[in-house]
Order: C-alpha cells, then sequence, then structure tokens
C-alpha cells in the first residue's frame, strides 16, 4: 500500500489503512494485535514498539511517537511505498531547481569571507555588497533570474532578511505543523524557511520529496548543514527538522 500522504494516528477513520498497519505491525513482531481497523490503545503502543526497535534509510533512530508519518511508514512498509517527487507543476518553480542546480559547486573566494565572484551576484541581487551572509540572496537571485529568463515578474521578496521574507512573503505559507502532518503538500521548489531564534534563520531550496526527507539546495552552507558555511551544497534534511515551513510561489 503506498503512503496516503498525510500522517496516520489514532482515530483514524480510514479502515483500509489501519489494518493494513495492523498487518504489517504483526508481521514485524510488534504484536499481536487484532486487525480491526480500529487505532485505539493497543495500535499505538505497537507502533512505538516498531519505531523503538528501527532506524530511518539512514540508519537513524525513529521517533517513538505512535504516529506513522512517512519516514515511519517507509520503513514499516518498504521505501518503494512513498514516492519521489521531483517535478513542480510550475514552469517557475521548475527553472528555480534548475537555476540552483547549476550552483552546486560554487565556493566563497576566499573561503570564509561571505564573498567570491559568485557570492558577491548573490548578494548583489538583494542590494548588498561582499561581506554579508548570503543564503537567502542565493534564493532570491534563483528567482530572479528564473523570472527574467520566464518574462514575468519575480514574487520572491527581495531581502537578504530569512526571517523578513517569512514574515512579508505574499506566497503560499506552508507552517510546521501542516508540513508534518501532511507533507505531501510539500513540493519542488519550494523555499524552506529555519528559525535559530533572535530573528536569525537558515533556508534554502527543495529539490525533491522522498517521504520525510527533502533533498534541498542551499547557498552559505556545508555538507554538514552550517548556516553560515562556504559555498552552494545538495543536502538532505527531514520535513521535521524545518521548524518554521515552507513558502511556495505559483
Amino acid at each position: 500500500m503506498d503512503y496516503p500522504g498525510r500522517v496516520i494516528k489514532k482515530g483514524e477513520k480510514d479502515k483500509k489503512i489501519v489494518r493494513a498497519v495492523q498487518e504489517k505491525l504483526n508481521d514485524s513482531g510488534c504484536g499481536p494485535i487484532d486487525v480491526d481497523g480500529d487505532f485505539g490503545n493497543k495500535t499505538f503502543n505497537a507502533v512505538k514498539l516498531f519505531q523503538a526497535r528501527s532506524t530511518d534509510e539512514n540508519g537513524n533512530p525513529l521517533i517513538v511517537d505512535g504516529k506513522i508519518g512517512p519516514i515511519s511508514w517507509s520503513t514499516l512498509f518498504g521505501e518503494v511505498t512513498v514516492p519521489v517527487i521531483n517535478q513542480s507543476e510550475s514552469d517557475l518553480l521548475s527553472k528555480v531547481v534548475k537555476n540552483a542546480k547549476s550552483q552546486i559547486g560554487v565556493l566563497e573566494d576566499p573561503v570564509g569571507s561571505n564573498g567570491g565572484p559568485e557570492v558577491d551576484e548573490y548578494l548583489a541581487s538583494v542590494g548588498l555588497g561582499s561581506g554579508f551572509f548570503w543564503c537567502m540572496a542565493f534564493v532570491y537571485w534563483c528567482f530572479n533570474k528564473s523570472s527574467k529568463q520566464l518574462g514575468i515578474n519575480n514574487p520572491a521578496v527581495k531581502t537578504a532578511g530569512v526571517i523578513d521574507h517569512w514574515n512579508r512573503t505574499k506566497g503560499k505559507r506552508i507552517t510546521f505543523a501542516d508540513a508534518v502532518n501532511n507533507p505531501s503538500k510539500i513540493k519542488p521548489g519550494q523555499i524552506f524557511i529555519m528559525s535559530y531564534g533572535g530573528g536569525t534563520g537558515h533556508t534554502g531550496i527543495v529539490e525533491s520529496v522522498s517521504g520525510g526527507f527533502i533533498n534541498t539546495i542551499e547557498g552559505n552552507t556545508n555538507e554538514a548543514g552550517s548556516r553560515n558555511g562556504i559555498g552552494v551544497f545538495k543536502r538532505q534534511r527531514k520535513i521535521n527538522s524545518i521548524n518554521k515551513g515552507f513558502i511556495e510561489y505559483k
């Protein structure tokens, strides 16, 4: 059975889905529980037991919460049951992802300077000179270049501030809670927003979605995921690690 695109938890009304979960839990040795389509306490506890015994596709422990999101579903039913989404329905967002990909491997020059030929171009697109944090400037540059190529107005907020962009956007906001409960809402070309408090944050562009994971292209980061790194890198993050939310433009 394919992942239904939402978190399956206590009180789930679709008995067919619940029965499939209950059968898998029994098969995995986390029962015995009745295969009755009722997601009650016994099924909840069996899910927690399964999560406590299991790891995700990268070998990381599952969150033990008794809820079946895309990562727990993938572990229970197999990765092939959670489709990878790597195409956007929007011409703009498809172009944004393409332009972002073209920049993977760009590094600051000198490293650690928040500057260099390409980095200065990103910063200039939001009206700044060399030396500033530039993850959001990179995102804006991708949208600005894509909009010009398509001959349309750039919908992205012209700013280098991550939280400023979130606060001022006229695009569709998908909050953390919405994204976690309905991961099917996350699509390629969206902007992810992470907050670190005090008005600081980190951002990048969603390249593809695989269950509870997003593959991203980020500026001002590194292979370890720093928010003040040395270049443009492709990374993988969990949807539930994006603590502010996502922005979608058309």
